[in-house]
């Protein structure tokens, strides 16, 4: 690519979701010339530091913005260390973090949530906009097959005992108005965009509770943005247990009303010993057939993705990174062809 033509107009890029998974997609994109970064992240958080700040306080739940805020920040390792300590001593801040704190104080100084994140993006020199999908408190809630209704993210993303229903829909319940609104400079940025990414992350509560505020699925729908979903490495017991592929973005695409014109997928095979102990969690590979005429229609953008040090299996930033470079100079080189 032209250098000087991308940092006149660089490809505009939008990420939405939430948790680890946006933190290594973020972290990856910050290294990559020539785009402009917009998060879009989901306000569901209910647990923890999190949910405390919002039962106790009635803000916004600060947590995965400051995940973004940091994945962002040339500064990541200094903040990550100083914003993720967590205090011990006052009895009022035990159990709380750094970082959540002084979001919620730039919040409430600056009059505004988002304010407050652009704040915090300012001090650390963030590079790219966060924003939250919605500026209304809300609950998630996941009704089962059986009729049952689990409500809060936290619940649902941690099913206790070893048998749960699966996840039929889920929804959201205001706090304290008769609807939920999107968060308008979302709506702006979903419009210009050139790319769209979905995921990495828990399919029920860190991706799709971003696409039902209603406005989003919509403007998803209108973008002519190209949408590419970032497939999980696992599936996750009590919400994608026994789901391939084709099933996540099935759903997916329920959601969103459209289909996605892209997958991302790793190829590699985790270590034996770490599928073991993801296995005893009901945790597995997600299995993709690259051969099923399905991805005819959903170009599949494959390769080795996986982060190899310690147990936690996710996304590389630095490998993701990589493999999403490739796919924007080609998105690059179409677009400037079609203008």
């Amino acid at each position: 690519m032209n250098r000087s033509s991308i940092d006149d107009n660089p490809l505009q890029i939008v990420t939405i979701g939430g948790g680890s998974g946006q933190f290594s997609l973020l972290s990856g994109l910050r290294t990559i010339e020539g785009i402009a970064i917009t998060a879009v992240v989901s306000m569901m958080d209910s647990g923890g530091s999190t949910g405390r700040l919002r039962d106790e306080l009635g803000i916004l739940p600060p947590g995965d913005i400051l995940k973004c805020v940091v994945a962002l920040s040339p500064h990541q390792e200094f903040a990550r260390t100083i914003l993720q300590k967590r205090f011990i001593k006052d009895r009022r801040l035990v159990g709380h973090n750094a970082g959540n704190m002084l979001l919620t104080m730039l919040s409430r100084y600056t009059g505004s949530f988002p304010s407050g994140v652009a704040a915090l993006c300012e001090i650390l020199d963030a590079r790219g906009t966060i924003l939250p999908v919605t500026t209304d408190q809300a609950t998630l809630v996941a009704e089962l097959t059986d009729g049952h209704r689990i409500y809060g993210e936290e619940a649902i993303d941690m099913p206790r005992g070893n048998q749960r229903e699966k996840i039929k829909d889920v929804f959201l319940v205001p706090h304290h108005s008769d609807a939920i609104h999107v968060y308008p400079p979302v709506v702006s940025a979903i419009a210009g965009a050139d790319v769209i990414l979905l995921g990495p992350g828990d399919l029920y509560t860190s991706i799709i509770p971003n696409l039902i505020v209603p406005g989003v699925a919509e403007a998803l729908r209108r973008t002519p943005a190209r949408l590419i979903y970032i497939m999980n490495i696992m599936t996750k017991f009590g919400e994608t247990h026994n789901f391939g592929a084709v099933d996540f973005v099935e759903r997916l695409e329920e959601y969103v009303g459209r289909s996605v014109d892209g997958v991302v997928y790793n190829s590699n095979t985790p270590p034996e010993a770490v599928c073991k102990m993801y296995a005893a969690q009901k945790s597995e590979c997600v299995v993709l057939d690259a051969g099923a005429p399905y991805w005819h229609r959903r170009p599949l953008y494959i390769g080795d993705l996986l982060e190899t040090d310690g147990v936690v299996l996710r996304h590389d930033p630095k490998k993701l990174a990589v493999l999403l470079e490739d796919m924007f100079n080609h998105a690059l080189f179409q677009a400037r062809e079609r203008s």
